[in-house]
């Protein structure tokens, strides 16, 4: 697993990092070829959400996201996007491609992957296909806004 995936995972919500640790671990080993996964976005900020929603609406560019701030399940720490590495130095977000040789591309092996982990993938989104990102599954960003937090801003699941 690389600095950048580690520094990731490390922002996400304290109850998911073990297991995502586990399935970008998981997705490594069978990806046995050239590729490994290198997680690009985990925690997102409010700011970063109403900036990126802001693009193809009152910025330049295509759009990149529906949700504004708040409603996006990265504001809360329970969702990664990723791309493969590839040798380590280029980054690749085709999802046909076998690097490893099996007959199974290597993206739909960590779909697989982290589908078996309890975690939604943006490729099935019938309306906006999102298809680098995961998220954990039955948890809304509307559950979640109303939740409170800890001192570290991290909402709390299972309040004492």
């Amino acid at each position: 697993m690389d600095k950048p995936t580690k520094q990731r995972i490390a922002l996400l919500h304290p109850s998911i990092r073990d297991e995502v640790t586990q399935i970008i671990e998981e997705c490594d080993l069978a990806l046995t070829g050239k590729a490994k996964v290198r997680i690009t976005q985990g925690l997102r900020t409010i700011e970063e959400q109403n900036d990126m929603y802001a693009q193809g609406r009152t910025k330049p560019g295509k759009k990149i996201t529906n949700a504004k701030g708040g409603q996006s399940i990265h504001n809360y720490g329970f969702a990664v996007d990723i791309c493969l590495m590839i040798d380590d130095k280029v980054a690749s977000w085709d999802n046909k491609k076998d690097w490893d040789n099996d007959k199974v591309a290597d993206w739909y092996e960590c779909v697989k992957i982290f589908a078996k982990h309890g975690y939604e993938w943006g490729g099935n989104w019938k309306t906006f296909k999102d298809m680098p990102h995961f998220e954990k599954r039955n948890l809304t960003w509307q559950k979640l806004s109303e939740l409170k937090k800890d001192k570290q801003g991290y909402v709390i699941l299972n309040p004492a």
